[in-house]
C-alpha cells in the first residue's frame, strides 16, 4: 500500500471517528525504515585502508566531527571512550569510527595526534574531499564551514551517533547530549546483550 492510501485511510477514519463523537487516539504508523548509511572506503588515523564491506558480521557506531572542534567532538570522544571501557570485551565485537568532515585540516598525522587521548580501538577517518562527502551524504550528515572571527573556520554539522547493525543496516542514534545509561543500553541492544 502506498504512503498516500496510508495516509488518505488514516484521514478517512479520523473523519468518521470525528463525525460520530468518538476520540480520535493518535496513532504513528511506520512506512518503512531511513536509508541511512552505506559502505564506504576511507583512511584511519594508522595509515590503514578502512573499507567498511570487511567488517560485515560486525555492527558499526559511526559518528562524524573534525579536530578543531572546541568541545562537541573531543566530549562525544571521551564519552564513547568510556563506553567501550564499560563494556568491557564486548567492545570488541563492535568497530566505532569517527570520520572527519573537515578533510583538508584533518590529514592522517593530525587524526593520528588527536587519536592518542583516546580509546585505540576507535578510528578516525579521513579521505578526498568528495570521499568525506560522500559518506557525509549516505549518512544524511549536514556540514558547512563557518568563518570565525579570527580569520579561521569552524564547522556546523550534525552531531549523531549512528548505530548499524551487523549488516550495517541503520537501527538508530545516540543524540548529542542523551544520558550515558541510555546510550549504553543502545550499545547493549546493538551487540545483542541484555541491558544491564
Amino acid at each position: 500500500m502506498s504512503a498516500f492510501k496510508v495516509i488518505r485511510y488514516g484521514a478517512l477514519a479520523v473523519g468518521a471517528a470525528l463525525l460520530i463523537g468518538r476520540p480520535v487516539e493518535p496513532r504513528v504508523t511506520a512506512i518503512g525504515r531511513p536509508e541511512i548509511g552505506g559502505p564506504f572506503r576511507l583512511v584511519a588515523h594508522t595509515g590503514a585502508v578502512f573499507e567498511s564491506g570487511d567488517l560485515r558480521g560486525k555492527p558499526l557506531v559511526v559518528f562524524f566531527g573534525f579536530t578543531h572542534c572546541p568541545d562537541v567532538r573531543p566530549t562525544a570522544l571521551a564519552t564513547l571512550s568510556q563506553d567501550l571501557r564499560d563494556l568491557g570485551p564486548d567492545a570488541d565485537l563492535l568497530q566505532a569510527v569517527f570520520v572527519t568532515l573537515d578533510p583538508e585540516r584533518d590529514t592522517g598525522e593530525a587524526l593520528a595526534q588527536y587519536m592518542q587521548a583516546f580509546d585505540p580501538r576507535i578510528l578516525a577517518l579521513t579521505g578526498t574531499p568528495e570521499e568525506v562527502k560522500a559518506v557525509a551524504k549516505a549518512y544524511k550528515v549536514h556540514s558547512e564551514k563557518v568563518p570565525t572571527a579570527a580569520g579561521d573556520y569552524a564547522m556546523n554539522h550534525t552531531a549523531s551517533v549512528f548505530l548499524m547493525g551487523r549488516e550495517h543496516r541503520f537501527k538508530g542514534t545516540i543524540a548529542q547530549g542523551e544520558s550515558r545509561e541510555a546510550a549504553m543500553m543502545k550499545l547493549r541492544l546493538l551487540l545483542g546483550l541484555k541491558a544491564a
